[in-house]
């Protein structure tokens, strides 16, 4: 019996030798991130390497006259502390309505925008085909990326990539240490990485959300413009919006590409003006900053595709833009993984931004949306209507 337990402690003690050895290799340097940062986290940040955005013209948001007057109800208080919201700021009529901010956070600390930065990312599409350095949406991936296996004799476009119909093989909702998802966050060499891709569908029919979408999209970009997405983006949005403070866009390594569907670090109040820009079709004080044809047709859904996911025609992803229609109102909006939000709310003339910890784990199964989205936009309009009385 002693023997036994020797020899299983022995045959123990190699696998876990044969395992950290294995581990070390530098194939293997995501999956060492990865264990040693468990999960992602809305202050990841200080973990990765960042290039900044530059604020160029920082200038603050008004007050509304009742800032400062009104009060979250308590039957929206819960959910507040349940989902662990770091940050909650209501925009009515271009001034700063309502603003609250979680322990330990303020106006002037960042948060990470998950996936929100992929809206970012279409956003600076259109700057760039308004520039000429993207001859339009109907353009072939592979007259930009000829050297990318995946796209040699297909007929993939940009617009597949923006609607994430670019049908990849890749599964969005796999989270293990294995999974792209894994590799794409924790990884050190995105363009290496993304140019492994393969396709398992036609292009252009199945809407099926991919973050691997959006970094060949980045892959297209930074190209195209022959400088990094945060520079572009400085010049072409972030200082244009005259942000109050630089953002931070996390790299695959030092002086490294932009991690780019997701990961763009900024404070609440400035993610705001990412949802005023929307609201008021692409300009800002007068200056058209995106093309307005190109934004409007960015932030509504393309119902020619049929959503994997729902398993109907897609009525709720546009332009790497996700589109929900809640009280008879039509509202576009940017997402991340753990509750992050921009709504944009055309009929009231306001945005409201919601940072947190995490989101419902129940969905509208009709517009493909965490449920939680209704809390954020029933106690803005709360608020709203206080604000009149």
């Amino acid at each position: 019996m002693k023997d036994s337990r020797k020899r299983v402690g022995w045959a123990f003690g190699f696998g876990l030798l044969l395992f950290g050895g294995w581990l070390m290799l530098p194939m293997n340097d995501y999956l060492r991130r990865a264990i040693r940062h468990l999960y992602p986290t809305i202050d990841d940040h200080v973990y990765f390497e960042n290039r900044r955005v530059r604020a160029g013209d920082p200038t603050p948001w008004p007050f509304d006259p009742h800032f400062g007057e009104l009060s979250v109800d308590s039957v929206y208080r819960s959910v507040f502390d349940e989902l662990e919201t770091v940050a909650y700021l209501v925009i009515k009529d271009g001034r700063i309505l309502y603003e609250e901010y979680g322990i330990g956070y303020d106006e002037w600390r960042v948060s990470n925008s998950f996936s929100m930065a992929k809206s970012l990312i279409s956003m600076l599409v259109g700057c760039a085909i308004e520039d000429g350095f993207i001859g339009g949406v109907e353009d072939p991936v592979n007259l930009y990326l000829p050297d990318y296996p995946v796209y040699q004799g297909t007929e993939t476009t940009i617009k597949d990539l923006l609607t994430m119909s670019a049908g990849l093989d890749w599964d969005e909702t796999d989270t293990g240490p294995f999974s792209w998802n894994a590799k794409i966050y924790y990884g050190n060499d995105l363009p290496g990485l993304i140019r492994k891709l393969k396709q398992n569908r036609r292009p252009g029919t199945e809407f099926e959300y991919q973050s691997g979408v959006t970094q060949i999209l980045a892959a297209v970009l930074e190209k195209q413009i022959g400088r990094s997405i945060s520079e572009y983006a400085s010049e072409k949005i972030w200082t244009p919006i005259q942000a109050e403070q630089d953002a931070l866009w996390t790299l695959d390594h030092r002086e490294g590409v932009e991690k780019a569907y997701c990961c763009y670090n900024a404070v609440a109040r400035d993610f705001a003006r990412l949802g005023q820009l929307v609201l008021d079709s692409g300009r800002w004080n007068g200056r058209q900053v995106v093309p307005r044809k190109y934004l409007e047709r960015a932030i509504q859904p393309d119902t020619t595709l049929y959503s994997v996911w729902a398993k109907a025609p897609n009525r709720f992803y546009g332009y790497q833009f996700w589109n929900l229609t809640y009280k008879g109102m039509n509202i576009p909006y940017m997402r991340g993984v753990l509750g992050q939000y921009i709504l944009v709310l055309p009929e009231k003339n306001a945005v409201v931004v919601r940072l947190g910890r995490k989101r419902s784990k129940t969905y509208c199964e009709e517009q493909y949306y965490p449920t939680d989205i209704e809390t954020w936009i029933d106690c803005a309009l709360s608020l709203m209507d206080h604000s009149e009385k």
